[in-house]
């Protein structure tokens, strides 16, 4: 029973990873139409076409492969210019842009995606990524307003007896380990924090903060204990601490020693907004060291060392991770149906933060030579010089190519690495 709950949980999220991609090719599909581009095609998936139909001049379907998708906007590089001495990188260009004129014809000018204003291409190829963010945002709004998410309160529910070295395997307490500074100030679990250091603290993310910044400096802590005010005082201690942004990283910072109460509460889509935010800053610097990571789980599965719990994982591995959600029986059905649903909102704020990278072929390249095209034209404008015309984005191909092969062999050795090496939650 326990499998079939997996394998039903990781199919059911595979399904829903696909239809927002499919709703991803929607974000840029509506706004071409609005602005008259003539769209060849809209498909979710690649290879072989499994199913399509055709409405207008627009052929809908599936294809084999379900992994992405896409809509054919027509016109994406402007005409060739006349070359005196053609380059290899201008021949390569104009291979490209010969197949994609094969199907426009004179009826059509005036609808080739590079002939509309620069806000229009800019609307039609942020379309996709916004589509993702709006589902993001809805799915966290849901789980936030329906569930609710476990907050950290500013009762204190642990206090660490000893500071355990960074690296070592055993986390009890050791004979030689020092005390830690919540333990010498004799702070109690119940405990309700007030102030750090004479400023009024009202979560118990400033209070870290506080906490952090004090380094090894004096700290007088008033907290709240039976009804009445306590004041301790000790001296934090400078030690490794898992960076905020970044948790597969260990940054030196001020430690105290004491862990929060968590409490389920609910909210709207402000909270909702806020842990987006926050979880946009983590999945930007994921996203910057992700070449990296890559080559990590890459050495880590060759050399038989545990995949990194924080790092990365293909669209295989998120859906066995939500299979195992789903069959986690040691956690309420509840929590196991938000947990499934803020991954899925995280796999969309991913999808939309990789496409707004500034590289060709992704929607952010696209963008990129849309306003590149709008800055030279206005620079011509102030120096009165002829228009300068479109940017050839043709011949970005080059860095398509290599852009596009990077992703496609991340994510066949994530796949792998999915498959036989999966990073396990229980």
């Amino acid at each position: 029973m326990e499998v079939l709950v997996i394998i039903a949980g990781a199919i059911g999220f595979f399904a829903l990873i696909m239809a927002s991609i499919a709703l991803h090719e929607v974000g840029h599909l509506v706004p071409g139409k609005i602005f008259d581009v003539r769209i060849s095609q809209y498909f979710v998936g690649f290879g072989k076409t499994l199913w399509s139909f055709k409405r207008g001049e627009t052929e809908y379907g599936v294809k084999a492969i379900p992994l992405g998708g896409f809509v054919r906007l027509l016109g994406m590089y402007p005409p060739a210019r006349p070359q005196a001495r053609p380059t290899w990188l201008t021949r390569l260009a104009d291979t490209a842009r010969e197949a994609e004129y094969e199907q426009i014809t004179p009826a059509d000018e005036g609808r080739l995606f590079h002939q509309k204003k620069t806000w229009q291409k800019l609307v039609i190829m942020a379309g996709g990524p916004l589509m993702n963010i709006l589902l993001a945002l809805l799915i966290f709004t849901g789980v936030n307003a329906l569930h609710g998410q476990y907050r950290a309160q500013l009762s204190i529910a642990s206090v660490s007896e000893c500071i355990v070295p960074a690296g070592r395997a055993a986390q009890t307490c050791q004979p030689g380990d020092p005390a830690t500074p919540a333990a010498r100030a004799g702070l109690e679990v119940g405990d309700v924090v007030q102030s750090f250091n004479g400023t009024a603290v009202t979560s118990w993310a400033q209070f870290s903060d506080l906490i952090r910044a004090n380094r090894d400096r004096r700290a007088t802590i008033v907290v709240m204990r039976h009804g009445q005010p306590t004041t301790v005082t000790t001296n934090t201690v400078i030690t490794g601490v898992v960076d905020r942004i970044d948790p597969s990283r260990t940054v030196e910072a001020g430690f105290l020693g004491v862990g929060p109460t968590y409490r389920l509460e609910r909210s709207g889509p402000v909270t909702a907004a806020r842990d987006l935010w926050q979880l946009t800053k983590q999945s930007t610097v994921a996203l910057a060291s992700f070449p990296q990571r890559v080559w990590n789980v890459a050495v880590d599965m060759v050399t038989g060392r545990p995949r990194d719990e924080n790092g990365p994982i293909s669209i295989v591995g998120a859906s066995r991770v939500a299979g195992e959600i789903a069959a986690a029986d040691q956690v309420p059905a509840g929590d196991r149906v938000a947990s499934w649903f803020t991954m899925l909102g995280s796999v969309n704020l991913f999808v939309a933060l990789l496409n707004l990278v500034p590289l060709m072929p992704l929607d952010g390249g696209h963008m990129a030579g849309a306003v590149w095209e709008w800055v030279r034209r206005l620079a011509a404008r102030v120096a009165r010089r002829p228009d300068p015309g479109h940017v050839d984005t043709a011949k970005l191909l080059p860095v398509a190519y290599v852009v596009g092969g990077f992703l496609a062999l991340s994510g066949a050795v994530l796949i792998i690495a999915d498959i036989f090496f999966p990073v396990r939650l229980f």
